[in-house]
């Protein structure tokens, strides 16, 4: 596949190459970078992350924008400088334009990182959890859910973010078409827990299987992604009892402080570290990692004879 892309876009030379000749690559989100984790944990995990993909036999592809570019396989000093960045923006598909003008620095979302892999022609795209229908307010709800009934990759996660009304997230996700498969689980991850209490569509018992699907979905003529759901690992999860209770309390906390808006998320997630006494991000790594590794081995199928391509 010869990647023919504006000049708005920076695509790293093992990238291009591999991608040009059909072989294994990852899309990696830089929002998780940029505004999701803290310092050095944000670093650390960046570089984890594309080490587990390399180990698969793939090539990570960190998305992110650097100096007014799209950058599709960020480098370790490009890393290194998100993480480190005062005052980076949060890329969505609303200011990408305003980014780009303005030579700004930031992180992509799931929906930017969608847009951006689409364009490069990658297949798989691994993160922690979507964006959903926000708890409370059922017109809160992520541009995560529109990219994904859009942009035609296997997306895999742990579900979504837990602060998130996960039944309101599932019926949108219905809605939109796109299909939410679960890796050896029947269970939607209840991302620091293994299960949610709620249904996935399918069930999945390998990285072979969730190719197959995909691959069946997009030549019928579907473009949406194709969610693959992947648990944490049990020795990392928070009992969701308890995961329930901190984000009550979490979400007090805000309504008190007049939080809403796009602050809402980052200082919920702030706070349940500090309630979880520093579990649930022990639990996002783990899971981050965990999700690097699946989507290394998906995309290796899609390196073999008779991948799809449009």
């Amino acid at each position: 596949m010869k990647l023919d892309l504006p000049d708005i876009y920076l695509v790293r030379p093992d990238v291009r190459q591999d991608l040009s000749n059909g072989q294994p690559v990852v899309a990696l989100e830089s929002a998780v970078i940029t505004h999701g984790l803290p310092r050095p944990a944000n670093l650390e995990l960046a570089l984890s992350m594309e080490a587990i993909v390399r180990g698969q036999g793939a090539i990570p592809a960190t998305i992110a924008f650097i100096d007014g570019k799209i950058v599709i396989g960020a480098s370790e000093s490009e890393l290194r400088r998100l993480a480190e960045e005062n005052n980076p923006i949060k890329i969505n598909p609303r200011n990408i334009g305003i980014a780009l003008n303005s030579g700004a620095c930031g992180g992509t979302t799931v929906a930017a990182t969608l847009m951006v892999a689409r364009a490069a022609g990658i297949k798989v795209f691994a993160t922690g959890g979507i964006g959903g229908v926000h708890r409370g307010n059922v017109f809160d709800i992520s541009a995560d859910l529109p990219a994904l009934s859009s942009n035609p990759l296997v997306v895999v996660c742990a579900g979504a973010k837990a602060i998130l009304d996960i039944p309101a997230t599932l019926e949108n996700l219905e809605t939109r078409g796109v299909p939410v498969l679960g890796f050896q689980t029947n269970e939607f991850p209840g991302f620091y827990s293994p299960g949610s209490g709620f249904k996935v569509d399918y069930r999945i018992e390998s990285a072979l299987e969730a190719f197959k699907i995909a691959s069946a979905h997009w030549r019928a003529g579907c473009r949406s992604a194709v969610l693959v759901c992947n648990p944490i690992p049990a020795e990392y999860g928070v009992d969701q009892q308890k995961i329930d209770d901190a984000i009550a309390q979490a979400v007090e906390s805000a309504n008190r402080k007049g939080i809403s808006g796009a602050a809402l998320s980052p200082f919920l997630l702030e706070e349940l570290g500090k309630i979880t006494a520093g579990k649930s991000l022990q639990a996002n790594l783990a899971l981050l990692k965990n999700n690097a590794l699946l989507a290394a081995q998906i995309a290796g199928f899609f390196a073999k004879p008779g991948q799809i391509s449009f």
